[in-house]
């Protein structure tokens, strides 16, 4: 079936008592090309997903612009893993397989046969549909980087939904 997605997104916004979402679009030399000076076996690998993934015990995202970020084990069973999300309608796949948008087992598999060096303790979790572009750019994803940077990451792999 298909979704108009743009048309969802700007019903959805409205409906929340928004103006039309605007989409942001970075500047073409804003985002600087950073080499990785090691083998990706080397590397302890972050994970971020903008799905919106949270895990058992853990509070669920509202949907009015929440910002907030959730820090997951990278050992949670995925039957422990939830998701709730502005989308809601994108969830059917990753509520019967959290690795389709969280993929935990898949890069504990890859830490397991020595394709990466390890996968970092926390990953971290937001909910993608965050109607303020300020909030993202100025709190959610310096937050981010400083928690990469706590576990020393040396490259992260970002799953956007």
């Amino acid at each position: 079936m298909y979704v108009n997605y743009m048309k969802t997104i700007r019903e959805r916004y409205l409906k929340l008592g928004y103006q039309p979402y605007r989409w942001f679009h970075a500047e073409e030399d804003s985002v600087p090309f950073t080499p990785l000076f090691k083998k990706i076996k080397e590397c302890r690998v972050g994970l971020l997903s903008t799905s919106g993934a949270y895990s058992l015990g853990q509070s669920a995202y509202h949907y009015k612009d929440d910002s907030s970020l959730r820090s997951i084990d990278k050992n949670c069973p995925p039957e422990d893993i939830r998701f709730s999300h502005i989308t809601e309608n994108y969830l059917t796949s990753p509520r019967k397989d959290p690795n389709c948008i969280l993929p935990l087992g898949p890069l504990l598999r890859l830490e397991t046969e020595g394709e990466i060096g390890e996968l970092a303790a926390r990953v971290f979790s937001c909910m993608g549909g965050i109607y303020s572009q300020r909030k993202v750019i100025e709190e959610i994803a310096p937050e981010i980087y400083s928690r990469f940077v706590s576990q020393e990451v040396d490259v992260a792999l970002l799953v956007p939904m």
